[in-house]
């Protein structure tokens, strides 16, 4: 039965990372008018090879990249060595000389990173594309049967190149597979060469957005919501324990765009982290960079505000697990780790003055059924370890708490009961 299966230890450790950081950077970001902007904008491929001889990464920090991370609570970064443009941010060893080291940047940006994320303790995380608008001046989407198999060849080669050259990698991101359907890439081949050199990393492929959540290759560690909500796994038919993963950009482009407008909110970005959790899945926030490396101001900020979030809540958020059979109000949900339970409380109301504030209520009920057997034995809010007493029916199985209004100057989104049993 899936319930029955459990974690291989890197799985495990995977799931304990919870949260992540997702970089979107490369000659794209020089267009400011998103990732796609190739494929989308048709430009050709000797126009676009023009701004690698203004890419000069002159504003890229990999120590900055990291220590922002970190201090948001991200344990692990994931970035794109290479994006669907076939432009790599690591040195290609002869492959091509569309890399950053044959650009104006002359710098293996990828060792930088690796680097950088050594140094404050964050997992790298490799992103790779598995299509090319780039390879021998054709899109990988047209090519035949035959030169697919030696693109299958160029990648294998490139992927290689990563797993050999930088050390002990946390993870390798692909995506791209859902661009032939019908045609055999070779997964195999791909990941049992990564298993090779890199034995304990994470593979994660994107199914694509028709395919949210899909179990592939039985290599593959770890499935993800590509920009869409978490759902409680169904590990049903899989031969082993799979991890889930939520991607999720702050607009609505992965990379650079300047005219888009539409952010995630600080309250957004806590809400969707939360809710990931409560599903167990992690959390994979994504930036895009400015032209030449800049974290860009606002991400800067969200990611900082998320990380005081982290601060107040910290013990909750990365090795409590979600709990089968539990039923809570609205968009709560507990986790578990051991004894100790941790309730997360959504939409809770304000206290205050009414002359201040349109909306303000003492405290509200909250319920939990077919929930705790044992004697709960003390509870209190994480971020002050004010008390809440438990009104609870152990044969019942229901569990039940009045939540006070957030205090006037206080409003942490969303907020975590700390529960301890017997």
């Amino acid at each position: 039965m899936a319930e029955q299966l459990i974690p291989l230890p890197r799985i495990a450790a995977f799931e304990n990372l919870g949260l992540g950081l997702f970089v979107h950077w490369g000659l794209y970001s020089q267009f400011g008018v998103g990732e796609w902007t190739q494929k989308i904008h048709k430009r050709p491929v000797a126009e676009y090879e023009k701004i690698a001889a203004t890419f000069t990464a002159a504003d890229f920090d990999a120590e900055d990249l990291a220590r922002t991370a970190k201090n948001a609570g991200m344990n692990y970064i994931v970035l794109t060595t290479r994006h669907h443009e076939g432009f790599s941010l690591y040195d290609c060893c002869g492959l091509n000389d569309f890399d950053a080291v044959h650009s104006p940047a002359k710098r293996d940006l990828v060792a930088e990173f690796v680097a950088g994320c050594r140094k404050y303790g964050i997992r790298p995380f490799f992103y790779h594309t598995m299509i090319d608008w780039h390879w021998e001046g054709q899109e990988t989407v047209n090519l035949s049967e035959k030169d697919f198999g030696r693109y299958l060849d160029y990648l294998c080669a490139s992927v290689e190149i990563l797993c050999k050259n930088y050390g002990e990698i946390g993870g390798f991101w692909f995506d791209g597979t859902w661009s032939r359907p019908k045609s055999d890439w070779q997964l195999g081949r791909l990941y049992g060469l990564i298993r090779k050199y890199q034995p304990e990393t994470i593979i994660v492929n994107n199914t694509g957005l028709e395919h949210l959540g899909e179990y592939g290759h039985p290599e593959v560690d770890s499935v993800t919501f590509e920009n869409n909500s978490a759902k409680p796994m169904n590990r049903t038919g899989c031969t082993k324990y799979i991890a889930a993963e939520v991607c999720k950009t702050m607009n609505y482009h992965w990379g650079r765009s300047e005219n888009d407008f539409a952010f995630l909110s600080p309250r957004d970005v806590i809400e969707k982290a939360a809710h990931s959790r409560g599903c167990g899945a992690n959390f994979l926030l994504n930036i895009g960079p400015e032209a030449q490396g800049r974290i860009p101001d606002y991400e800067r900020s969200v990611l900082a505000i998320l990380g005081k979030w982290v601060a107040l809540y910290r013990e909750a958020i990365y090795e409590p697990r979600p709990v089968t059979g539990v039923k809570c109000p609205g968009r709560d949900f507990i986790l578990q780790a051991g004894k100790t339970y941790y309730y997360f409380a959504f939409d809770l109301d304000r206290q205050g003055d009414s002359n201040v504030m349109q909306s303000a209520h003492a405290s509200a009920l909250r319920g939990v059924c077919n929930f705790f057997t044992g004697k709960v034995k003390s509870a209190c809010w994480l971020d002050d370890q004010s008390a809440v007493e438990i009104v609870q029916n152990p044969d019942a199985g229901v569990l039940s708490f009045y939540t006070p209004g957030f205090t006037y100057g206080s409003n942490t989104v969303v907020r975590v009961l700390k529960i301890e049993t017997k």
